[in-house]
């Protein structure tokens, strides 16, 4: 990828904008059809990718908005998992699903969101997959021995789709992790599923780790530290944080450790309604830079953009974008 230094990114979903939220839970009364819900989605992705563009990011997303939460837009593709579907009323609640036997290989059908992606935008992009583990801690496993038995097979099944992915031009592939904070007892294992996930995808891998955005609220609390030593073995290019809520004090792990990857580093609130000035961003980036040098930084909001008023998700994208531009000119980049 031909890239300015400091790229700058969003971590995968913009708002969801209310008409949207009213027209996905139409479709679960059955009051509109999947066809023109497919188009509805293929209009509100254009106008997230139109955002992005005009925001400034050197890399963009389709925004995340044909899914309904982080969870179902894959449990609903994997194949051998049984999806109770009435049990949805609400586009955001999550399915009730289970897994009663092996899970088989079967394509799970990403390529064609990818492509239109592609299609609908000159800029570099990004792809954002919920990894495994996140996905075992929703599904009822009522076959495998373990969590980690069924998540390794669901890595095994995502795999493929990865690489198939790579094929369609896919450069660069994100790993959605949030459980990971929500139960660090499982970091270890987490690794080597995360690990079976990528293995064999030639594509840069980054790994999205926060402590969770449901209804814009974090999920959890604590420390980064539960992932050392052991996401030092993780087999991805980049690791992306959440720093512009917690202020940073992670940073020291960069420190002790001297983890090898890039640092998608988070300079964005997006649990605070109050937008960023250009001046905040700038010196986010340059208090990171004290830890991580700049040719290994990438830029992105804390999380996803979704529970955020369109409005205000677009303006922290502008900040965020010009604060990035100070910097850069100090850096003389």
């Amino acid at each position: 990828m031909n890239l300015p230094i400091l790229p700058t990114t969003m971590v995968g979903s913009y708002s969801m904008p209310g008409w949207l939220e009213r027209l996905k839970t139409e479709y679960f009364a059955r009051r509109i059809s999947r066809v023109e819900l497919d188009e509805i989605h293929d209009t509100a992705v254009k106008a997230a990718i139109k955002d992005e563009e005009i925001a400034g990011l050197d890399i963009v997303t389709d925004g995340e908005l044909r899914r309904d939460n982080m969870i179902d837009y894959f449990v609903e593709r994997l194949p051998g998992v049984q999806v109770d579907r009435s049990s949805k009323k609400f586009y955001y609640d999550f399915y009730d699903s289970e897994v009663m036997g092996k899970i088989p290989m079967a394509a799970l059908g990403l390529i064609d969101d990818f492509r239109f992606l592609l299609a609908n935008t000159d800029r570099e992009t990004k792809i954002c997959i919920t990894g495994p583990h996140s996905l075992t801690k929703r599904i009822r496993n009522k076959h495998y021995p373990s969590e980690e038995a069924l998540a390794t097979d669901i890595a095994r099944v995502m795999n493929m789709e990865l690489k198939e992915l790579v094929k369609a031009g896919a450069k660069f592939i994100q790993i959605d992790e949030p459980y990971y904070s929500g139960f660090p007892e499982d970091i270890n294992w987490g690794v080597k599923t995360l690990n079976a996930l990528v293995e064999g995808v030639n594509a840069k891998i980054a790994v999205h780790i926060c402590y969770g955005n449901r209804y814009g609220k974090p999920s959890w609390e604590g420390s980064y530290r539960y992932l050392f030593p052991a996401i030092l073995g993780a087999k991805v290019q980049q690791l992306s944080l959440e720093f512009a809520r917690r202020g940073g004090e992670d940073l020291d792990l960069f420190r002790e450790f001297s983890p090898p990857f890039e640092l998608g580093t988070g300079v964005i609130d997006v649990k605070d309604h109050a937008v960023e000035t250009p001046d905040i961003v700038a010196e986010r980036i340059r208090k990171t830079m004290k830890v991580v040098p700049a040719e290994k930084l990438y830029i992105l909001p804390d999380c996803g953009l979704f529970h955020l008023p369109r409005d205000m998700a677009f303006a922290k994208l502008r900040a965020m974008v010009a604060g990035t531009s100070i910097v850069r000119k100090e850096l003389g980049r």
